[in-house]
């Protein structure tokens, strides 16, 4: 969203963003026509509902992209946005990455996500598109969820340096550390060199034997990116003091995921039959992907 920058909003529209283009400074408001995508099967009466909530819309200034929610819809343990995208530039514009939150009467955000919106295609000059947002589970940021309809949906707009990179807890390792390890971690990750914007490594924290002659390594996974990753498989090789691998194999993983600009530690057991070494000199060692091809 580097193409955005805050614009001084009116107090009924918080969520406009201004696109800095040039104005017509005598136009003052302009106004969009409802866009239905076109593979969208829309029937007359759903098409009824959204012209009716675009037309209760206050009319935005030229050069301004807006957000604005209609309804929340639960959806197993998360729950559906439906909301207007509208755009007044002169000109078609495509979404990529779009960092959206869900804000409470009192604009307390309750709900985030990073959506990639190729799907939604051109959001052509002067126009307003509905679309469903949804937010799962683990996007939820309070336990209470509104219930009422006082709610907004929001652009987060940020500079890359605006937030430091930092650590990500599984909730499986929040409910298993200590405070006083919780805070080790974060003082690792904060000291850390700085990673490029789109560098993703792996930087190897704790390897020990554990019961039945397997050998435990705790990586600590980092995201330098703007964007969430996904990880489906991940394969190591552990090295020791004196150049010797260790133990070596692949890891699946189950929808394992490190959001942008965060460390995430993880420990990966190698069975006995995988370790190559019974007394490595772990005095020093790392750990690393196997090179490609």
């Amino acid at each position: 969203m580097g193409l955005f920058r805050r614009n001084k909003k009116a107090k009924q529209d918080p969520v406009a963003v201004t696109i800095e283009e040039p104005v017509d400074q005598q136009q003052e408001e302009v106004s969009t026509v409802l866009s239905i995508h076109p593979e969208w099967e829309v029937e007359p009466q759903e098409r009824f509902v959204y012209q009716y909530h675009h037309q209760q819309l206050p009319k935005l200034k030229p050069n301004q992209v807006s957000i604005s929610g209609i309804k929340l819809i639960d959806y197993e343990e998360g729950f559906v946005a439906v909301a207007l995208l509208r755009n007044t530039l002169s000109r078609p514009i495509t979404f990529e990455a779009v960092d959206l939150l869900l804000l409470d009467g009192e604009g307390n955000p309750f709900a985030k996500r990073q959506f990639q919106l190729d799907d939604i295609g051109e959001l052509p000059p002067l126009s307003c598109r509905p679309w469903r947002f949804l937010f799962e589970k683990e996007d939820k940021l309070t336990k209470t969820i509104p219930v009422s309809e006082d709610w907004q949906i929001a652009f987060e707009l940020k500079t890359p340096s605006a937030e430091a990179h930092h650590l990500d807890l599984d909730a499986t390792w929040e409910n298993q550390i200590t405070a006083a390890q919780r805070e080790h971690l974060e003082k690792l990750v904060g000291n850390l060199p700085k990673l490029s914007p789109s560098e993703v490594n792996f930087m190897g924290i704790e390897a020990t034997f554990v019961q039945d002659g397997a050998f435990a390594v705790t990586v600590l996974i980092r995201n330098g990116s703007t964007k969430n990753i996904k990880l489906e498989q991940i394969p190591f090789i552990v090295e020791d003091g004196d150049g010797d691998i260790v133990c070596q194999g692949g890891f699946q993983m189950n929808n394992f995921e490190v959001k942008a600009n965060t460390s995430k530690p993880w420990t990966f057991i190698f069975p006995a039959e995988l370790v190559q070494k019974a007394e490595p000199n772990m005095s020093s060692w790392k750990v690393y992907p196997p090179a490609q091809g």
